[in-house]
């Protein structure tokens, strides 16, 4: 589907060729592509402004049944999210009008202040991000995917970076397999369902297996993740997926919230919210399609992926406010709240695997608070860990990716408003105030000693309206960022 292909325009015929064009500066060195590029910026409508595009049909000078001319901004503005951007917005052009071929026309790496490789590897994520639709359920499928997709390289390029090429598929592939999972409606991926649906995608890529159900989850004493799940008739489930490879540097546990319907429980959520909670297990997404990328890139890192699943909901079974439950480390908590929920399930997992695993470091990934939304939007994820050289990592990854992260702290005096008067340690915080917070404070209890971080993706996991290279719906946000840290170890 996508390729790396020398193109010459003026005697390869081409359905649909997308130019990049800066406003202030030249990208090509083709004089072909020069030419196109010109002729775009003499038309009145059309000045290179970013995300601005014009349509050239049968241009002279070229085979090209149809040029896209599409402009990023200004020269010193063009970093590698603007040509993620440029190729998705692309696809998603011809996608709208069921065209099938793009051809792409790759700036030259001298004009941008991007080496290589983040040039093709920009574009590509692009492209293949962008390609795809969710209409599962649709009786009649949506517009088609494109069914070709090809950058123009020199032959010397196209041998250079067919690696990142194939890296660059598995991961994307990956980041869409997530998005469909969270994209898939409720009543489809129950706890047990979504093992299933995990298990699979896990199996073909030969990862270890192991989904530990209700029964063993109550004689290991997962206290927490079964109180979440007692009001529900689907039992919760602990899917773990091991990638293990012979002699392995370290060893990264990813813990992924796995909530695949919250109501709130006993403190229901309104009505305005409920219909998105189907979103509430985008973390476990992310965590189990980064260990089927990672199975098929083979770094020299252990990883462990556990994704806790439970139902969150509202009957006479359902655990109420005021109650305690023991906690798979022996801790107890006061339920302050059953809609805070999220944090009880990662609680017994990150105890499970740090005990198990003995890991080097843990990452728990987790639609965890609206609090952590209002903060940072629809479009950052709040990075908590106190864990300098951690912390850092994981920023960088997440400017490679764009998969944004900010860091917000972890105040030793905020840990006060988790104290409970009748147990160890209460689920939610004695304000409103901050609760993104107190909600890692809360999971940094579960871990001991061993270099944790906490990514609260509650806003970066769905989009209503979709971007240049997704669409509404699940993202499969933290795919690239976690993948891209993993890899990262071994550089």
């Amino acid at each position: 589907m996508l390729e790396l292909k020398t193109i010459d325009a003026r005697k390869q015929r081409i359905n649909t060729l997308a130019v990049p064009v800066c406003q202030n500066g030249e990208l090509h060195t083709k004089k072909a592509i020069q030419a196109l590029a010109a002729a775009a910026l003499e038309l009145p409508e059309f000045s290179a402004e970013a995300d601005q595009c014009v349509v050239l049909y049968d241009p002279p000078g070229v085979n090209c049944k149809r040029v896209l001319v599409y402009g990023l901004g200004e020269l010193s503005k063009v970093d590698a999210e603007r040509l993620r951007t440029f190729t998705g917005a692309c696809v998603k052009h011809l996608m709208e009008r069921e065209l099938t071929e793009l051809t792409v026309a790759t700036p030259a790496a001298g004009a941008l202040a991007l080496d290589k490789d983040e040039i093709y590897g920009a574009l590509m994520e692009g492209a293949l991000l962008a390609n795809h639709r969710f209409d599962a359920y649709r009786a009649e499928n949506g517009k088609k995917i494109i069914q070709k997709i090809q950058l123009d390289a020199s032959p010397g390029d196209i041998k250079r970076f067919r690696p990142l090429l194939r890296q660059t598929q598995i991961v994307c592939n990956a980041v869409l397999q997530a998005r469909e999972w969270v994209s898939m409606p409720a009543n489809d991926k129950r706890p047990e369902q979504l093992a299933e649906h995990m298990t699979k995608a896990a199996r073909k890529v030969k990862l270890k297996v192991q989904v530990i159900k209700e029964t063993v989850l109550a004689q290991k004493r997962f206290g927490a993740l079964l109180a979440v799940g007692q009001g529900s008739t689907s039992p919760p489930r602990l899917v773990v997926l091991s990638y293990n490879p012979p002699k392995a540097a370290n060893t990264i546990a990813l813990v992924g919230k796995g909530v695949t319907f919250d109501t709130g429980g006993t403190n229901l959520k309104p009505t305005s919210g409920l219909g998105d909670m189907k979103i509430d297990m985008a973390g476990a997404a992310a965590v189990a399609a980064t260990l089927v990328a990672v199975a098929q890139l083979k770094p020299n890192t252990r990883v462990i992926g556990l994704m806790p699943l439970a139902e969150n909901m509202l009957s006479g079974n359902a655990i109420r406010p005021g109650d305690i439950v023991t906690a798979y480390s022996g801790k107890t908590i006061e339920i302050g709240n059953t809609d805070a929920e999220g944090r009880l399930i990662l609680a017994d997992a990150m105890a499970y695997a740090i005990e198990t695993f003995q890991p080097d470091t843990v990452i728990d990934m987790a639609t965890l608070t609206g609090a952590c939304l209002v903060a940072l939007g629809e479009k950052m994820a709040g990075l908590f860990t106190p864990e300098e050289a951690l912390q850092e990592a994981l920023l960088a990854a997440s400017r490679r990716t764009y998969e944004r992260c900010w860091p917000l702290p972890l105040p030793d005096d905020y840990r006060e408003l988790l104290k409970s008067d009748l147990a160890d340690t209460s689920n939610m915080g004695s304000t409103r105030w901050g609760g993104a917070i107190t909600a890692a404070l809360f999971l940094q209890q579960f871990v001991g000693d061993t270099p944790w971080a906490h990514i609260d993706i509650a806003g970066p996991a769905s989009s209503k309206k979709g971007s240049a290279y997704c669409g509404p719906g699940g993202t499969g946000f933290g795919v690239r960022l976690l993948t891209d840290f993993i890899l990262s170890l071994n550089r």
